[in-house]
């Protein structure tokens, strides 16, 4: 049976950032509403309802991969979650036909992929996650009658729903993941990324390569974002709120328009800046579910970024925006992005005129 086959990752278990400034990262998750499980001087550990850890180390840890894939802070190695040990052994051994692998006492497998990612592995349980919603009244529909919508007092993330990194080959990146980890193809944003989805997981998708040729992104691997699962769109306009009356940034309040939804993934979406520079941190909810029925599609980055947003980047606005979205299944799509020699491609077109400022719609 093949990799591909199986279902074998059940998402992120963990993820270790490489800090200057531990106490501050601590405070700043803390805020954000990740449960802390311990803190101390050189280190703190979060964890949420499904298991899934944040793990904040000071720069230097040996526990962070070394060298350090990149300059500054942010997520040094990405655990993937493995159903079982059977599982994880098939993988380590597929992943040792391409890349050199390191194991820990406890079974955890490290590695760096070809785009200079260090992922590990181990065996996870996941935990099962309770959530509460309230029906949506509509002016023909009202499931909510007589009795208000839940009254939540603040954001409380209860999963890691996706990761996001830049690739100096993203389209060898989603290939390295399918081929060894049975990663999902999903939707192709043509010359900006590819979204896939773990095959033990339901969300859209778990990991987000951004194209490194961007104007907008640095010329290697990179950490981006970390998205968090929450309940409904009140639970993320009050994280928001929560996180601005703390003094913490948000990224796209002059750019795509604070709280947002994509329309790719249908998720609404609020970004916070993670201290250092460290990238950012992603309230999400009402993404979309799916499994092995999808069909992949490909569509022009600006059709796919933005449903509504306040105050969207005006690339992203207007009558003239391409619904060009096709169905992708034979990845046709992939054919012009594929790399044929390292370093920085020259981009053309719209994608060319891209800003920082665009940088949260993509």
């Amino acid at each position: 049976m093949s990799i591909e086959s199986l279902q074998q990752v059940l998402g992120v278990e963990s993820v270790l950032f490489g800090v200057a400034d531990v106490a501050e990262h601590t405070r700043f998750w803390a805020d954000f509403g990740l449960p802390l499980e311990f803190a101390s001087d050189i280190e703190s550990i979060f964890r949420l309802q499904s298991g899934s850890r944040v793990i904040v180390l000071q720069h230097g840890d040996p526990r962070l991969p070394s060298p350090d894939p990149f300059d500054g802070d942010g997520i040094k190695e990405t655990v993937w979650g493995i159903d079982t040990a059977e599982s994880l052994e098939n993988i380590a051994t597929s992943l040792a036909r391409e890349v050199e692998l390191r194991y820990d006492a406890d079974g955890t497998v490290h590695c760096v992929c070809p785009d200079g990612q260090p992922i590990a592995l181990r065996v996870w349980t996941k935990r099962a996650v309770v959530s509460e919603a309230s029906p949506v009244n509509t002016p023909s529909s009202w499931p909510r009658f007589n009795q208000h919508r839940i009254w939540r007092k603040r954001a409380i993330p209860k999963t890691i729903n996706h990761v996001v990194f830049f690739s100096p080959d993203y389209v060898g990146s989603f290939e390295f993941y399918e081929r060894h980890l049975g990663f999902r193809y999903v939707d192709h944003s043509k010359g900006t990324g590819i979204f896939a989805r773990a095959s033990g997981t339901y969300e859209h998708h778990s990991i987000f390569w951004v194209n490194c040729d961007l104007p907008i992104a640095p010329d290697h691997f990179k950490f981006m974002h970390i998205a968090f699962g929450c309940d409904d769109i009140d639970e993320v306009m009050l994280g928001a709120n929560i996180m601005d009356n703390k003094g913490w940034k948000n990224t796209t309040m002059n750019t795509s328009g604070g709280i947002s939804r994509h329309r790719i993934s249908s998720a609404i979406y609020y970004y916070c800046e993670i201290p250092g520079r460290a990238g950012e941190a992603e309230y999400h909810a009402d993404t979309d579910y799916l499994d092995d029925n999808w069909v992949p599609r490909a569509w022009d980055f600006k059709f796919g970024s933005l449903l509504w947003s306040h105050n969207a980047p005006a690339i992203f606005r207007g009558d003239d925006i391409p619904w060009d979205m096709v169905f992708d299944a034979d990845r046709r799509s992939f054919e012009p992005y594929r790399r044929e020699k390292p370093g920085k491609q020259p981009i053309d077109g719209d994608l060319a005129k891209l800003t920082a400022d665009d940088e949260h719609a993509i």
